[in-house]
């Protein structure tokens, strides 16, 4: 479903990305993992043309993603769901996730809200309620809601578990991976808690330094204990 082939993406002169490889298969959850520094974030910049490529490919289905505008790049399928828990603060619940059908995919059927509002029951109670009234896992589930309102085919994930209570993570990520199993969603997890991520995938690849220093299964990377010292901090 979504290739990355030698993917190498400068911050000015630091060479953020370093040749980064893997694949992300159709209807998995691939993990990213890494300290800070390693890349992860940089990656899905690039992935999404946040941030220029200076070499590599990025292919989603087929198509090469290089120099395809953010418009196009959801209706092919791609939904990119950056750290930040970033909504529109003066809009309603309901109106946030409106704006994330503006964007979907061709010929993908239009999810309704009440989809939404079943994966995330607390939406469907603050429909009617502005944005920035929410808690801090309310705002995850939103713009995780909005972005798969488009029903896309990728999900780019960005620390979604940051500075949530464990019972949230529990949920979002209970949810994204029946999404998977149900619907057939691809999903690329970027993580820094290792071991909650490498709990609901089925691949996980290992950044350091912005170079993919493992590969493997989550349950391989989880029972590596040399591995997990290293670099995944459990």
């Amino acid at each position: 479903m979504l290739e990355l082939c030698d993917l190498t993406a400068h911050y000015g002169p630091v060479r953020a990305l370093d040749g980064v490889s893997f694949r992300a298969g159709r209807g998995r959850i691939t993990a990213v993992l890494g300290a800070n520094g390693a890349g992860k974030t940089t990656m899905l910049r690039a992935i999404s043309g946040l941030l220029p490529i200076q070499r590599g490919s990025v292919v989603l289905d087929g198509t090469d993603l290089r120099g395809v505008n953010t418009e196009e790049l959801s209706r092919l399928g791609l939904a990119h769901v950056p750290e930040g828990r970033g909504v529109i603060t003066e809009l309603t619940v309901a109106e946030n996730l409106r704006l994330g059908s503006l964007g979907r995919s061709r010929g993908a059927p239009e999810v309704a809200l009440d989809a939404i509002y079943e994966l995330f029951p607390v939406l469907g109670d603050r429909s009617n309620a502005l944005a920035h009234v929410l808690s801090g896992g309310e705002r995850q589930m939103l713009v995780i809601g909005r972005a798969l309102i488009a029903a896309p085919k990728v999900l780019l994930l960005d620390e979604p578990s940051l500075g949530l209570a464990g019972r949230i993570v529990t949920h979002i990520f209970t949810t994204i991976r029946e999404l998977v199993e149900r619907d057939g969603l691809t999903v690329v997890l970027v993580e820094q808690n290792a071991r909650s991520a490498l709990s609901i995938a089925d691949h996980g690849v290992v950044l350091n330094l912005g170079s993919v220093v493992a590969e493997d299964s989550a349950a391989a990377l989880a029972q590596d204990e040399q591995l997990r010292h290293a670099y995944l901090g459990f």
